[in-house]
């Protein structure tokens, strides 16, 4: 993504394509090493599919319909992506001086104990970390009940595109899961459904919020990429895709 270029949202929005959330984590591990742009794990993030997939196959969807869901969220993230990056170039905002010094110290990475020790110690710090996160957003959705969740969205035009953008924002496939199930069982528009799943990157937010030290940007990444969820969601009910 970084020898791309310019077009390095295009490689995050294809990548971010792929049934499950590893790309989205790693990008947010580059973007808080600023070795690519914001424009890149923005296309990353709208195009997150994780178990959308699955999901939309098990319920007898036609697979060219799958294929035409999928591609439509790659390209919304590489449009807004292409889009980020370049008010960032007229802005003279989008070049960052690196200090890898700073940030290995920062990351406490232990690169001086060379590369296998470094990417062990940095991979299992982040593994317990998510692991931890996941087993409370589980625990969370377990006592709640996803039937209930999914009836919050329920019957609710225009409101449930916003409610649905938030479902999507929790960082854990059962977000991915009740918002298509809700879909697929007639409880949500279409419309609803996609700002949901643009909304959804995974364990990528966590990862951002937990290695990057700028939070107040971190958080502003975050409340952009929902409402480009909601907005693209409105758009689908007002220019029907399928």
């Amino acid at each position: 993504m970084k020898k791309a270029g310019v077009f390095a949202p295009v490689v995050g929005g294809a990548l971010g394509a792929v049934p499950q959330c590893g790309f989205s984590a790693a990008a947010s591990n580059l973007y808080a090493g600023r070795i690519i742009s914001m424009g890149t794990i923005v296309a990353v993030f709208l195009s997150t599919s994780d178990e959308m997939i699955p999901i939309l196959l098990s319920g007898k969807i036609p697979v060219g319909t799958v294929a035409l869901v999928v591609l439509y969220k790659a390209l919304v993230g590489i449009t807004v992506g292409l889009g980020v990056d370049l008010a960032l170039r007229l802005m003279n905002r989008d070049k960052e001086k690196i200090n890898i010094d700073a940030i290995c110290d920062d990351d406490n990475c232990h690169c001086e104990r060379g590369i296998w020790y470094s990417a062990l110690h940095h991979t299992a710090t982040i593994s317990l970390f998510v692991l931890i996160i996941t087993l409370a957003i589980n625990a969370l959705v377990f006592f709640i009940g996803e039937e209930n969740l999914g009836a919050v969205m329920y019957g609710k035009p225009v409101i449930s595109h916003i409610i649905a953008a938030a479902f999507g924002l929790i960082p854990n496939c059962a977000s991915s899961v009740v918002i298509t199930e809700t879909y697929l069982s007639g409880g949500i528009a279409f419309g609803s459904c996609v700002a949901g799943l643009c909304a959804n990157a995974g364990m990528g937010f966590v990862i951002l919020l937990k290695n990057a030290k700028e939070w107040k940007r971190n958080l502003a990444l975050i409340g952009f990429t929902y409402v480009v969820s909601v907005l693209i969601g409105l758009l689908c009910n007002v220019i029907p895709f399928l």
